[in-house]
């Protein structure tokens, strides 16, 4: 394949994993890692490089579509990226301790929790009226957002703040050791642990993962691991692709976007673990 093929197809594939990415608040990384290294044969660290950087420019474009909607509880995102933050950097760090094998499975893993819980709940619609979480109410965590596909304006209220926070720094862990943008617990966190609106969750993730890219890309970076012929074009297409990708959700049932979800992260999980395990 010569420089130029290789470009044009990433690129193509790139925009794909930028409206899956925006949609269901997993970032470009989801689709990015399997296709770099199951199909080009990319080294994962690289991969993961790439992908730190798509992720970040899924945030970029989805995200100021989703707060100009008010579909992004941003009080509830900036408290939750203090933990996310914290997990980002310390995963960065412990990259070149665990081998690629291992990242496979941890990434496979992952992702088959979050599409159990995820599907399990996908009935499940009624939101909380009331919360006695210190936390949330002291923070004015709660909010409403109004949802085109419904025609109506949705109040909630957030509970479950402290498993949050935990998970957060999970989810910051891995998404700096596997580049998925830690949308795959972050949107199950907000919406299964701390009762968020499906559509609220996938918004919220896609605000925050930005944050947590950002702040391991510079040990990436520092490293060599991110390659401009491999993240120029992911970038780009990812890009393009979120900005359509934050125009569909909010015309779609919060019932589409979890099965949408669900089936994203079962055929990764899938295709890592098989990896993972032959790797």
């Amino acid at each position: 394949m010569t420089p130029l093929v290789f470009v044009i197809t990433l690129a193509l594939i790139s925009v794909l994993a930028g409206v899956l990415g925006s949609l269901v608040g997993l970032g470009g990384g989801v689709v990015v890692v399997p296709v770099l290294t199951l199909v080009y044969h990319i080294d994962i660290r690289l991969a993961i490089g790439a992908s730190i950087v798509s992720v970040i420019a899924t945030s970029s474009g989805a995200a100021a579509v989703y707060v100009r909607d008010r579909m992004t509880n941003l009080r509830a995102g900036m408290f939750l990226e203090m933990a996310t933050t914290v997990g980002a950097i310390s995963g960065a760090y412990l990259t070149t301790a665990l081998p690629a094998r291992v990242l496979f499975i941890v990434f496979a893993v992952v992702l088959g929790y979050s599409a159990f819980a995820t599907f399990r709940k996908r009935h499940s619609a009624a939101l909380l009226t009331t919360s006695d979480d210190r936390l949330a109410n002291y923070f004015r965590l709660h909010g409403s957002y109004y949802d085109p596909a419904e025609r109506r304006e949705i109040p909630y209220k957030v509970a479950g703040t402290k498993v949050g926070l935990a998970l957060m720094y999970v989810a910051g862990l891995v998404s700096a050791l596997l580049g998925v943008g830690s949308g795959a617990l972050k949107v199950p966190a907000m919406d299964l642990a701390m009762h968020l609106p499906m559509k609220v969750s996938t918004a919220t993730s896609n605000f925050m993962i930005g944050v947590t890219a950002a702040a391991s890309a510079g040990v990436y970076f520092a490293r060599g691991q991110i390659d401009p012929l491999i993240a120029a074009p992911v970038a780009a297409g990812v890009l393009a692709g979120s900005m359509v990708g934050s125009r569909v959700l909010g015309r779609v049932t919060s019932t589409t976007i979890r099965l949408v979800f669900v089936v994203v992260l079962a055929v990764i999980c899938v295709e890592m673990l098989q990896r993972g395990a032959t790797g």
